[in-house]
């Protein structure tokens, strides 16, 4: 009875928060679902009216399957499209949500549920409003399934990551943690061999379009190094400030030195992902068990790929979301530290964006202080992983009260 009522209160909690970030979605100021309704309708009609499909007939910034999700809203027509969109999110959540309470006896289990209903609502109205909170319920439950049904898992995962990259940094976190790496790889490439394969049958010479399309971006302004300028540009140093890119559909900033800074940012990310790729590799041969590496690394890929990003938007902030909740259901005591940090994370994103990004756009000192203290909120969370990949755990949950079914590691890993 207890576990009924738990998980009653649970899911009330699930539609009170999707009902009041949904509103704010439609209501907040700064046009939060203005991406869904000005940006992927017109993609959407565009395509669906005889004109040319994105990443098929066309080059395009996101990768292929991105339009799917896209397309489904368009059922309740073009002007119901931002609340279907709405609605899409909210029953992939709700999957994930179901998937993550499991059958309702597991503690650790029950507290990863209030934390994601508290993160996003921190986080508000940008965690319903991108087709990154499409891939989000997707990539918690891969990572859910991952000790499991490493296989399926990785099917999720790549379909995930051929709608919005980032999900790629769980697979290649997977890859390096759990035994059963063959199996990931080869469902992963078979899965992305299908995609493409569907795409090039439908005449598109667009499928990785995405790439080139990334490469080419300049600063965007809540990014990290983009942060940097906006001092400068609140400091009165000549020749900087805030532009809108009207190709990428942004606002990015300018300053001495960007061109060099956009040329790096690239190359730098290599790095960065290589360097995290060795920390991951280190750990592993240090004989640590998946239940203790995966949550960490995975939450450091995906804080590699924000960190050194030259896109900084604020969706990016939800990628935390699946890591952070593994790592609680795994380990809910070491988690607790990147868990608040997270919440911390999400506030601040919201303070930002919707309701205060003019203020930012307008290089105000208070604003740009505030995104930087969130940045910076980042850069420790990092630390935070990289030490926990290192560090002994004293505080592991009891794997048989964890409903993932953890292998036990063998003299042949």
């Amino acid at each position: 009875m207890v576990h009924v009522m738990r998980r009653w209160l649970l899911w009330c909690g699930f539609g009170l928060v999707h009902l009041l970030v949904g509103w704010l979605c439609l209501v907040a100021e700064g046009l939060p679902l203005g991406d869904v309704v000005l940006v992927y309708r017109p993609w959407v009609e565009q395509a669906t009216s005889g004109g040319p499909i994105p990443a098929i007939d066309e080059p395009w910034v996101y990768p292929i399957l991105a339009i799917v999700p896209m397309l489904i809203p368009l059922l309740l027509g073009s002007a119901g499209y931002g609340v279907g969109w709405l609605l899409l999110v909210t029953a992939m959540n709700a999957g994930a949500f179901a998937v993550l309470l499991g059958n309702g006896h597991s503690r650790p289990r029950l507290i990863a549920a209030w934390w994601w209903l508290a993160f996003l609502l921190l986080l508000g109205p940008i965690a319903l409003a991108r087709i990154d909170s499409v891939t989000v319920p997707i990539a918690i439950v891969g990572l859910l399934w991952v000790a499991g049904r490493p296989r399926v898992a990785a099917v999720l995962l790549t379909l995930a990551a051929w709608m919005k990259i980032w999900p790629a940094a769980l697979i290649g976190a997977i890859v390096l943690a759990h035994r059963h790496r063959g199996q990931v790889l080869v469902a992963a490439a078979a899965t992305s061999v299908v995609v493409l394969g569907v795409g090039l049958v439908l005449g598109g010479a667009n499928a990785v379009s995405f790439v080139t399309e990334q490469t080419g971006r300049g600063l965007q302004i809540e990014s990290p190094i983009g942060n940097a300028y906006l001092w400068l540009a609140v400091l009165g140093v000549p020749q900087s400030f805030v532009y809108y890119d009207r190709d990428i559909l942004t606002f990015q900033v300018t300053g001495p030195g960007v061109d060099t800074a956009i040329a790096v940012m690239t190359p730098l990310l290599g790095l960065a992902v290589a360097g995290a790729v060795l920390l991951g590799v280190l750990a592993v041969r240090s004989g640590r068990p998946l239940v203790q590496v995966l949550a960490p690394l995975s939450l450091l890929f995906v804080l590699t790929l924000i960190i050194f990003n030259k896109v900084g938007s604020p969706q990016f902030a939800m990628w935390l979301a699946a890591p952070v909740i593994l790592g609680i259901v795994l380990q809910r005591r070491r988690f607790v530290a990147p868990a608040v940090l997270a919440l911390m994370i999400a506030a601040l994103t919201q303070l930002v964006y919707p309701y205060l990004y003019l203020w930012l756009l307008n290089v105000d000192p208070v604003l740009v202080t505030v995104l930087t203290v969130r940045n910076l909120a980042y850069l420790v969370l990092a630390g935070w992983a990289v030490h926990a990949l290192f560090t002994p755990s004293h505080h592991d949950e009891d794997v048989s009260s964890v409903s993932i079914p953890v292998p036990a590691r063998t003299h042949k890993e």
